[in-house]
């Protein structure tokens, strides 16, 4: 069975973390100065949420302002999120037609946007001209943060023979940046090095990573990232034929009630998976459909792996 929609909503996840990071969630109402990036103002689990203080940031900087620009391509963000990609190219199409006056800054992060946007809708051709794009303007002007942004999703769109290439440029510049902010990308980059291992079979050096990067998780004190990164460990573990102990990892999250993963359709998915390759088939169907009814209505998953949705739905009915 294949495992890229988990492995892209555990990536995106952990990037999301990554990204929250940079500023406190206590700020998140604060007033923004003109020369932030607004990160304070972003809640990836909540989109609609972070749209509404964007707009209300938004409406302290006239159009034709940088400010304004950088805000009208972090709302498209929140709609690609959603997966309302018309509402987001339009909000993108009003800051390419200003693009000829801005910063650097702006059209990286117009690139970046758009983007996203096109790689969500499943166009990843035209995603990854945006992003080399984003990659070559960011690193000439300095803006290491989001030059990591970019090889980071590079290496999400291109073919697996060139993502890991990708991703170690991304933590070479991550490890030589004297930014703390793009320090943050850590635990995002062991974590897509890790799956490209675990693509080429190679577990051991897969599990690696996954160490790693839930040991800069949990240095980093972001408990949403640490969760997924323990995941991501068990996940391995089963590939490297330790099912028990995966087992027992899953179950550990989903009864952790810090972990809040009772609700994680993933976590009930893995421990399906893992009572079934112990022989425990009957033991197994609760939590195949458990996680059925929490991954159905996944737009990902719906679009690109129903074979995925079914064999849960059949395994969840002894099927």
């Amino acid at each position: 069975m294949g495992w890229n929609a988990a492995r892209l909503a555990m990536a995106a996840a952990v990037a999301a973390c990554a990204l929250a990071a940079c500023a406190g969630r206590e700020s998140v109402t604060a007033t923004v100065s003109t020369d932030q990036d607004f990160e304070q103002l972003w809640d990836y689990g909540k989109p609609a949420d972070s749209e509404a203080r964007f707009r209300a940031e938004l409406a302290r900087h006239p159009p034709g302002t940088e400010a304004h620009a950088q805000l009208l391509t972090q709302i498209a963000r929140t709609h690609s999120l959603r997966r309302n990609f018309d509402q987001a190219h339009q909000l993108l199409d009003q800051v390419e037609a200003g693009l000829a006056a801005v910063s650097p800054k702006v059209r990286v992060r117009y690139e970046l946007e758009r983007g996203r946007a096109f790689n969500s809708a499943g166009d990843k051709a035209r995603a990854s001209a945006l992003f080399a794009a984003a990659w070559e303007r960011a690193g000439a002007a300095g803006l290491d943060f989001y030059a990591i942004d970019a090889a980071h999703m590079m290496a999400i769109v291109t073919p697996p023979a060139a993502q890991h290439e990708w991703n170690l440029k991304a933590l070479a510049l991550t490890e030589r940046t004297p930014d703390p902010r793009a320090k943050k990308w850590l635990v995002a980059l062991y974590n897509n090095i890790g799956w490209t291992y675990h693509d080429q079979k190679d577990y051991a050096a897969a599990l690696d990573m996954f160490d790693k990067a839930l040991a800069a998780a949990e240095a980093r004190g972001r408990p949403e990232a640490v969760r997924i990164a323990q995941w991501t460990v068990a996940r391995c573990l089963r590939s490297l034929g330790r099912v028990e102990e995966a087992l027992q990892r899953q179950l550990a999250l989903r009864d952790d009630p810090a972990a809040a993963s009772a609700g994680d359709g993933y976590v009930h998915e893995e421990i399906g998976e893992n009572l079934l390759a112990l022989g425990r088939a009957s033991e197994a169907r609760p939590s195949f459909a458990r996680a059925h009814v929490l991954l159905k209505d996944d737009g990902y998953l719906q679009a690109n792996e129903p074979q995925r949705l079914a064999r849960l739905r059949e395994l969840g009915e002894g099927r």
